[in-house]
């Protein structure tokens, strides 16, 4: 799997993924917070289906 996520974008993904699965496990709001498991498995494994897609990459350098 090509890696096409870069340093910030991965802490941004990973932070906010975190951030809503906290609120949505203290209850602070609803079931949709579970969709911040997307974020953090793609800042997690560094690839993101929809940059692969776009042609977006922002690593700074092209790794396999």
């Amino acid at each position: 799997m090509k890696q096409n996520v870069g340093t910030i974008d991965r802490a941004v993904r990973i932070i906010g993924g975190l951030a809503l699965i906290s609120l949505t496990l203290s209850h602070m709001i609803g079931v949709w917070g579970w969709i911040g498991l997307v974020p953090l498995a793609t800042g997690l494994l560094r690839s993101c289906p929809a940059y692969s897609i776009f042609g977006v990459n922002t690593c700074g350098v092209e790794r396999d």
